[in-house]
């Protein structure tokens, strides 16, 4: 009696164990997944805040160099996430009040208006680069005391296959970006006056 009491238990905690596990499992695998992606945030700041400071010197207006600073994000990264793409992008601005307020350069539209360039519009070329800038700024890093933002997007699959059983996307998504002024090795450059432009025709 006793030991069929005992078997019976057994095979009680069999079950439990069989119907517990998975959902424990899930758990620390979610968990783990959150706090490896906590860990890769944390260390592309710290090495987009480093970039940013690099890209501020006199050097580092070449692409040479340039590309040098962000090779170097981009292995920071892929330590912790070896499948990781990295793409990086930068903004320049004259002054931290442009930069911030990103105001898109003013189109001359046809009626009724859409705020865009298009159907043969022109637009006003602020920055002298016969382009039309959504937030008024230029490509690149500028030179002597332009305000840069860079900006690096990061993309990575999971640490485990559980992002449909949780709802999440199958890719990690995550940007960072900082705002810095070129250090002051020279005068600052100006656009000028504006110029009026034809918007690209599509």
């Amino acid at each position: 009696m006793i030991a069929k009491f005992i078997s019976s238990e057994d095979r009680a905690s069999i079950l439990e164990f069989a119907l517990i596990a998975p959902v424990v499992m899930m758990m620390v695998m979610g968990t783990m997944d959150i706090g490896h992606s906590l860990f890769v945030r944390s260390t592309l700041d710290g090495a987009v805040q480093d970039a940013a400071r690099s890209s501020s010197l006199e050097g580092a207006t070449s692409l040479t160099q340039q590309d040098l600073i962000d090779d170097r994000v981009t292995s920071i990264v892929r330590e912790l996430a070896p499948d990781a793409t990295v793409k990086v992008s930068r903004r320049y601005y004259k002054t931290f009040s442009t930069a911030a307020l990103a105001r898109a350069e003013e189109v001359i539209e046809q009626s009724p208006g859409n705020l865009k360039c298009d159907r043969g519009e022109s637009f006003m070329d602020a920055n002298g680069n016969g382009v039309w800038d959504a937030d008024g700024g230029s490509d690149g890093q500028g030179g002597a005391k332009d305000i840069v933002i860079i900006t690096f997007n990061v993309s990575y699959k999971r640490l485990f296959p559980l992002a449909g059983l949780l709802g999440w996307p199958a890719n990690v998504e995550m940007q960072s970006d900082s705002i810095l002024a070129n250090q002051p090795y020279g005068d600052q450059t100006g656009f000028g006056k504006a110029v009026q432009v034809n918007c690209p025709s599509v």
